[in-house]
């Protein structure tokens, strides 16, 4: 039955997707009422399976009992289990936020959620890199109608470079997929792993080729420069619900980077050893001055947020260039404070919003609950910077020691990006909390809604992560570790048993 259990988090959004469609679950009730109890119950799945793998080690499934490289193989590991439990929790915050009525301003939000979660959990769990493709178009397809919830005419707007971007990035990807099956035979991430130690050197060129490819695509997944100006305008008009679970969007393809790259071109890949290397220095270097000239220029609150995300990514990607299990184990741990602090931040923002009336970072109304939302923001942008006793500041420290054997030129770079927000949030808080218009508090306070309990549950369930992170740094980041060097082992060619 455990066996069986790795596909449930496939399997579970994707069957609450489906009711959400049939007509019992037209009354918005039942659909909230089904959506928490699934995603409550997706939540205890991963974290079972987070634990399990973590006492028991890593266990392929094949579905049908089709043996690889022929069927379709998932892996759980402790890096896919993480993100696992990760989505799980994001999934819960967003649906949580959604019942205060964000539900209610357009057609489909809950089945395209949970369709969306089922493919963000697929490409988690994949171990086909095209079965990845296929996971990466499920969840683009809902993204796309997500993108528009609610309608309007910017939202329609960056839905369309949204949908053309990643459709050529589709096509890259694919592209990618047939060099790598002409020249290597297979599909299968252990194969392919075993199969590039061996390949001729006249295919080399074509198998670097394919590489490369790919990082192109998951380079735009993760919004990589020069392919990052569809982030900050699709974060920032998308609802907040929405916005928050794209928080985790990035990191599907940060994760395609250390997984797919990782593997296939590892210290053990021979020949074709470090082969995206000497690109992710640069775009990590690049990323960070674009995250950085976007903070000090946003003139918005969600614009800010979304560029604070591109900062992250730049981040993550120097943690990649490093090609060492301490700084992507360090990568993960930060992973998971960046995107659980991302969401926050967009469903804190959209609150402001409702009571403000706009998240121009200028002089404005005053909000109505100026104690509750100017407490969640100080916490949460001491969260966001990096300040201790929070787990961005420990995140940051355990990237800064893990760089060390490198140099210490990567220190300048965060600790760069930490200066950036400390200003631009510092800034945003002034003009939020402390600069408003007296001559327009009165008709705030009596027409902004107050804050939804489930808007300030959700809020408060992301926010609390933060210093649990901190309290169990040590185990946290000695299963980061473990996840992360468990990448950077030889491959050897998978056996594959009916038992």
């Amino acid at each position: 039955m455990m066996v069986h259990l790795m596909l449930a988090p496939v399997v579970l959004p994707f069957l609450t997707g489906s009711l959400l469609l049939l007509p019992f679950a037209r009354s918005n009730t039942r659909r909230r009422n089904l959506v928490l109890v699934s995603s409550v119950l997706l939540l205890a799945v991963s974290l079972v399976l987070l634990v399990t793998t973590h006492q028991q080690g890593a266990s392929y499934y094949a579905l049908g009992g089709w043996a690889p490289p022929y069927g379709i193989l998932f892996y759980l590991d402790r890096l896919a289990s993480l993100m696992l439990v990760l989505t799980s929790l994001l999934t819960l915050a967003v649906l949580l936020y959604a019942c205060a009525g964000e539900d209610k301003t357009g057609s489909y939000f809950y089945p395209l959620v949970m369709f969306q979660v089922a493919g963000i959990q697929g490409a988690f769990l994949t171990a086909d890199i095209f079965n990845l493709f296929v996971f990466f178009e499920i969840l683009l397809m809902a993204s796309y109608a997500l993108l528009m919830h609610g309608g309007g005419r910017e939202r329609a707007r960056v839905g369309v470079h949204y949908v053309i971007l990643n459709l050529v990035g589709s096509s890259l990807f694919l592209l990618a997929l047939g060099l790598l099956y002409a020249t290597l035979g297979s599909l299968s991430l252990p194969d392919l792993a075993v199969r590039v130690q061996q390949v001729s050197e006249d295919q080399q060129p074509l198998v670097k080729a394919a590489g490369l490819l790919l990082l192109a695509v998951f380079a735009l997944k993760a919004a990589l420069l020069p392919l990052h100006f569809w982030l900050a305008a699709t974060y920032s008009a998308a609802s907040a619900p929405v916005a928050a679970l794209f928080a985790i969007m990035t990191k599907v393809g940060l994760y395609s980077i250390y997984r797919v790259h990782t593997q296939l071109f590892g210290p053990a890949a021979g020949d074709l050893a470090g082969l995206v290397q000497p690109w992710l220095w640069p775009l990590a270097g690049l990323t960070l001055v674009a995250a950085i000239v976007g903070l000090l220029a946003s003139q918005q609150l969600r614009r800010l947020v979304a560029y604070s995300i591109l900062l992250s990514v730049g981040t993550l990607v120097f943690a990649a260039a490093l090609q060492t299990p301490e700084a992507l184990g360090a990568a993960l741990y930060y992973l998971v404070h960046s995107t659980l602090i991302s969401a926050a931040l967009f469903l804190l923002a959209d609150v402001i919003l409702q009571q403000r009336g706009q998240d121009a970072l200028q002089a404005g109304p005053a909000v109505r609950q100026p104690v509750w939302l100017g407490g969640l923001f100080f916490v949460a942008a001491l969260v966001a910077i990096g300040l201790p006793p929070f787990s961005g500041f420990m995140g940051k420290l355990l990237l800064l020691q893990a760089s060390v054997s490198h140099g210490l030129w990567i220190w300048p770079w965060i600790l760069l990006g930490s200066l950036a927000l400390i200003i631009t949030f510092s800034r945003a808080g002034s003009s939020l909390f402390w600069r408003a218009e007296a001559s327009l508090q009165s008709a705030s306070e009596t027409q902004a809604p107050r804050m939804h309990w489930t808007q300030l549950a959700a809020i408060l369930l992301l926010l609390a992560c933060s210093p649990l992170m901190v309290i169990f740094a040590e185990p946290l980041y000695e299963f980061t570790f473990l996840a992360a060097e468990a990448l950077f082992v030889a491959p050897q060619p998978l056996i594959w048993s009916e038992t």
